[in-house]
């Protein structure tokens, strides 16, 4: 009975088979829609974490249906607001920043400075979309045509202007944004309202990729976009790289955004807040002259809804951000020479309204720092001279006790020797380094200062520089640098106790940071050519005042006296060997 079952089951399972294989063919499966919001914006974002198109397969749950506005606009259109700063073009689609141009700022082709990714606006975010846990209340509110009201009639604006957008329609979605433009400065601040009928949401606010100024990215020393946040002071520049596919920050911030080599985009003072970063390089042609860029997004999201939040999106130029918040001077990444670098800006601006031109400034500058400078040089060559006249005979002191081990008592009679002969000539073994190691900090602050500094952005010096923030395209002045810097250490004398070749190898330094140098900013390049021109002047100077080397000969031992201790008489050396 078993086996007749058995035989039954497998007849079943060869018919059932065959009649699939031969006769009924497979439906194939409808391709997935993909539908995109206007601008972009989504509600769950990409696969890869990007913000991006909401895709929507066949096989989901069929679309809700469309519902009917009752309060909005028929036709999308451009709300323009100008200050005496920004620039700024609102869309009533979405109620979303389209454009936000710097007046004081050109880019490469002399256009007023775009800060919003206009070029990347089919496929990403813009500023100040909406996102929500629910998708279809996202999609919703980000491609609504909102009714405006506010709107400047033209010209600038004076005062701060308020510009609401207000969104309802018959499914329960009202949404309301205010924005409050700021003309004294590059603020910005927007109250969100959202509610599902009468649940009142908290959407995180986004602002797309930044930063817009395609400028930045084109130096190899300029920093690319990052995240830029700050709790209790302390200032975070998470990278691209670090950030990758998404990193999520929570925390009680003073600001938080992002950053550029020049400019930022932040919020003020958010509190307590949930930042999201997302990070991708902008895909191009493989035939583009210039490399693919760096982006990065971020989005908000309070932990209260309806709370206003406030913007700066602008120049991280000094005295621009002391005026809003004395904190923000922090995002100017100045380091440990910020103490310094303030002074000497705030001075290479006095010069520059002076004389207009700043690479002018920078020489001025350069040549005052010189002036002051030049005792602590003159002091720092004249006592390395000093040991360079009585180095053999401290080497002569040094190769009598050159057996003994450094356990030895009797090794501590060379150091009394040693003292005894640099009182008798009058030599400070730290003079020639304290006092050429105190230039060395101001040295770097206006490196840092230059490379920084938003005020050499593309300002021209003569000829061929047209950009101080850019390197040199021809090269011309790091070679003159490097030219430069090996006479200086030609003519500077030797320090006692160097191997000749490592004297050798000194001098050919110079030559490596030549190549170093290729990439810096021409600004810097100007400073340290100027810096060593004057050097090498005050070196001839100094070298006429303490007049040629008077190299001392080693004593006989018998000659050679030490004090001894706690006394004023004197003893031959030789005696106590």
């Amino acid at each position: 009975m078993e086996r007749r079952v058995l035989v039954a089951f497998l007849l079943s399972f060869l018919v059932i088979y065959g009649y699939q294989f031969y006769f009924a063919h497979p439906t194939p499966k409808p391709a997935p829609v993909s539908a995109t919001s206007p601008g972009g914006a989504s509600g769950a974002g990409t696969a890869s974490g990007q913000p991006g198109a909401v895709t929507a397969s066949a096989d989901a749950t069929p679309a809700e249906p469309a519902s009917t506005p009752l309060v909005g606009d028929s036709t999308e259109r451009d709300i323009r607001v100008e200050t005496p700063h920004v620039s700024a073009v609102f869309t009533n689609r979405g109620a979303r920043l389209k454009s936000w141009t710097l007046k004081g700022y050109r880019d490469r082709f002399d256009k007023p400075l775009e800060l919003v990714a206009k070029e990347l606006a089919a496929t990403e975010p813009l500023p100040f979309t909406l996102k929500t846990d629910d998708a279809r209340v996202t999609r919703v509110v980000n491609s609504a045509l909102y009714t405006v009201g506010g709107a400047p009639d033209g010209g600038e604006i004076s005062s701060p202007a308020t510009i609401t957008f207000n969104y309802r329609d018959d499914s329960g979605i009202s949404a309301t944004k205010e924005f409050v433009l700021d003309p004294a400065s590059f603020l910005v601040t927007v109250r969100v309202t959202l509610k599902e009928n009468d649940r009142t949401l908290n959407p995180a606010i986004q602002w797309g990729p930044g930063l817009g100024d395609n400028d930045s990215q084109t130096g190899r020393s300029a920093v690319l976009p990052g995240g830029l946040s700050a709790v209790a002071g302390t200032v975070s520049r998470p990278t691209a790289k670090s950030i990758g596919a998404a990193m999520t920050a929570e925390d009680t911030f003073d600001y938080v955004g992002i950053e550029d080599h020049y400019f930022l985009s932040i919020a003020l003072k958010p509190g307590r807040a949930k930042a999201l970063y997302t990070a991708f390089t902008e895909p191009i042609p493989s035939d583009a002259e210039q490399p693919p860029r760096q982006f990065v997004s971020y989005e908000l999201q309070m932990p209260q809804p309806e709370a206003p939040i406030t913007y700066f999106v602008g120049p991280k130029n000094f005295d621009t951000l002391a005026a809003v918040d004395p904190a923000l001077t922090k995002t100017i990444n100045y380091g440990m020479f910020a103490v310094i670098i303030v002074p000497l800006l705030r001075t290479l601006n006095w010069i520059h309204d002076y004389i207009g031109n700043y690479g002018w400034s920078i020489v001025a500058l350069t040549a005052l720092l010189r002036i002051i400078l030049f005792p602590l040089n003159h002091m720092s060559v004249a006592s390395t001279r000093k040991m360079q006249e009585i180095q053999p005979e401290a080497k002569a002191i040094q190769e009598r006790y050159s057996k003994l081990k450094t356990t030895d008592p009797a090794r501590q009679k060379m150091n009394q020797e040693l003292m005894a002969l640099y009182r008798e000539r009058g030599v400070n073994p730290a003079g020639g380094c304290i006092p050429g190691l105190l230039p060395l900090p101001i040295l770097m602050a206006f490196y840092y200062m230059l490379n920084y500094s938003i005020e050499l952005r593309g300002t021209p010096f003569i000829g061929w520089i047209h950009d101080l923030s850019q390197p040199d395209k021809f090269y011309l002045l790091p070679i003159l640098v490097g030219v430069s810097q090996f006479t200086m250490q030609w003519m500077m004398p030797a320090p006692p106790g160097v191997d000749p070749a490592q004297q050798k190898m000194m001098m050919v330094m110079p030559l490596v940071m030549m190549f170093l140098f290729i990439t810096m900013p021409a600004g810097a390049m100007l400073y340290y050519f100027v810096n060593n021109i004057l050097g090498i002047g005050q070196q001839m100077l100094t070298n006429k005042l303490i007049g040629p080397p008077n190299i001392r000969t080693a004593r006989p031992a018998a000659e050679r006296r030490v004090k001894r201790v706690g006394s004023g008489k004197t003893e031959d050396a030789s005696r106590e060997n």
